[in-house]
C-alpha cells in the first residue's frame, strides 16, 4: 500500500491557479506605478534633506545636515541683529548731535539777549566813572573810596561779560571796517592815516565771530575832504 501511495504522489503534477499569479503581478505593477507617479510629480518628504541624508549615510549625516541648517539660520539672524544695532546707533548719534546743536544755539541766543541788555548798563557805568575821575582830586576821601568801589563793580561786570564769551572790539588805531565799526563822524587828522579810527564813542562787542554790537567811532579823513 505504501508503494502505491508513493507512486501516486510521484505521478502528481503541481497546479497553480492563474488568479493568484495575476493578483500578485497586479500588486507589483500598482506599487511600481505609484512610485513612478511620485517621482514624476517631484513629491518629497517633509524633511527631504534629512531623509536623503539618512538614506545615504545614516542618522549621523542627517544630524550634521540639520546642524548646518541651524547654523546658517543663526548666522542670518545674527547679521540682521547687527544691522539693526548699527541703525539704532546711527539714529542715536544723529539725535545726540542734533540735541547738542540745539543746546548750543539756545545758549548763544540767551547770551546774546542778556549781553544786549547789560551793555547799556556797562556804557553808563563807564561814562559815570570817566566823569568822576575828572574831578576826583577835588572830592573827599570818603567819596574816593566810594568811587573805588564802583570801579570794582564795573570790573566785575566786565569779567562777567568775558566769562559769557562777550569780548570788546578793538577800534582806535584800526582801519575802519564797516562790518564791525559804525562811523558817526569824520575829521582830518595829522596823527592817523585816512580811514583810520581815531576815537571810540561807544565800545562794540562780539561773541566769537558773531557781532553783538558795532563800535560807534570817529574816522580820520583826508585834509582836503575836511576843508
Amino acid at each position: 500500500m505504501a508503494t502505491d501511495k508513493n507512486e501516486k504522489s510521484a505521478n502528481r503534477i503541481p497546479v497553480r491557479f492563474a488568479d493568484e499569479e495575476d493578483s500578485t503581478m497586479h500588486q507589483d505593477e500598482t506599487q511600481g506605478a505609484a512610485t513612478g507617479e511620485l517621482d514624476d510629480v517631484g513629491i518629497e518628504p517633509a524633511d527631504a534633506a534629512t531623509e536623503a541624508a539618512e538614506a545615504k549615510g545614516g542618522p549621523e549625516v542627517a544630524e550634521l545636515v540639520a546642524s548646518r541648517a541651524e547654523l546658517k539660520r543663526l548666522q542670518t539672524a545674527l547679521a540682521e541683529a547687527k544691522d539693526a544695532i548699527a541703525r539704532r546707533q546711527a539714529d542715536f548719534e544723529n539725535y545726540r548731535k542734533r540735541v547738542e546743536r540745539e543746546r548750543s544755539e539756545t545758549y548763544s541766543r540767551v547770551v546774546v539777549e542778556v549781553g544786549r541788555k547789560l551793555l547799556p548798563v556797562v556804557d553808563n557805568l563807564g561814562r559815570a566813572l570817566d566823569a568822576e575821575k575828572s574831578v576826583e582830586a577835588k572830592e573827599s576821601r570818603e567819596f574816593k573810596h566810594f568811587l573805588h568801589g564802583v570801579e570794582l563793580i564795573a570790573k566785575q561786570l566786565n569779567d562777567v561779560l568775558t566769562s559769557l564769551g562777550i569780548e570788546p572790539i578793538v577800534a582806535v588805531g584800526e582801519l575802519f571796517d564797516p562790518h564791525i565799526h559804525e562811523a558817526v563822524a569824520t575829521e582830518p587828522s595829522d596823527e592817523f592815516e585816512p580811514d583810520t579810527v581815531t576815537e571810540e564813542i561807544a565800545r562794540g562787542y562780539r561773541i566769537g565771530e558773531r557781532l553783538l554790537r558795532p563800535s560807534m567811532v570817529k574816522v580820520a579823513a583826508r585834509k582836503d575832504e575836511g576843508a
